[in-house]
């Protein structure tokens, strides 16, 4: 009997000792979880926050220049990669084609190759039976073609780069205005009267230099494709002159 009553008040115990183990970890559970929304709050959600404290007016507007300035980029990266020709593979295909077709082979190789390179070999050979002199000029006008379409709407990024951070300072400046209003208004300086109107000043200069930055390594990228494709461009006009020079011997 008396072992029974031990067992039972060792069971009564752990039982008793487990019930407050739960609640001290229930307890604690609890206080991670309220406290886990201030701990999680990541860049991004930061970062909306202080869009949002930055006020709709000027925050909108360069909101629309990351929009529209994103918007050209991805157009300009897609077109520049699908003009994205391997110019080594074309040459030594046209090269065959002059070899064992003539011409006109080799111009049925350039329509079914896509990109400016193989749009210039196309508008080379097509001059091909006037004179070498006739068909270089065709490649440089056609180039100076080609090389716009390259260069289609990066003017409109690079004018979202240069207002984005105009409309931030813009906005720093009218809040800085309004903030020495309200101190000419009350006749004495408070910080908390004027934190606001300058916290909304900064916070429009620092998200129209972010969107400069964004952009602007779109830019960058852009201006590099395009430079590698002229350079194509170039190479290849000058090899298709040799090559046709060498067909008319």
């Amino acid at each position: 009997m008396k072992r029974l009553f031990s067992i039972l008040a060792v069971a009564g115990l752990f039982v008793a000792g487990t019930n407050t183990v739960s609640a001290n970890m229930t307890s604690a559970v609890m206080v991670l979880q309220d406290a886990a929304p201030e701990a999680e709050k990541g860049f991004t959600q930061v970062l909306k926050e202080m869009f949002i404290q930055g006020g709709a007016g000027f925050m909108g507007i360069v909101l629309l220049c990351l929009i529209l300035g994103l918007a050209v980029a991805i157009e300009r990266i897609i077109y520049l990669n699908l003009a994205s020709t391997n110019t080594a593979k074309l040459k030594q295909q046209v090269e065959d084609a002059l070899a064992s077709g003539g011409v006109e082979a080799a111009k049925e190789v350039c329509r079914n190759t896509k990109g400016p390179v193989a749009s210039i070999y196309y508008q080379g050979l097509d001059r091909a039976g006037e004179s070498i002199d006739s068909a270089e000029k065709a490649v440089v006008a056609y180039g100076g073609v080609q090389m716009g379409r390259l260069e289609k709407n990066v003017s409109w990024l690079s004018l979202f780069i240069a207002i984005a951070p105009m409309l931030g300072f813009m906005g720093t400046v009218i809040g800085m205005i309004q903030a020495f209003q309200k101190i000419s208004a009350v006749g004495n300086l408070s910080a908390s009267l004027i934190a606001g109107d300058i916290q909304v000043a900064l916070l429009t200069t620092v998200f129209g230099l972010i969107v400069a930055i964004i952009l602007q390594i779109f830019y960058n990228y852009i201006i590099a494709k395009i430079d590698s494709i002229v350079n194509d461009m170039e190479d290849s006009s000058i090899v298709l002159i040799d090559m046709l020079v060498d067909h008319k011997k």
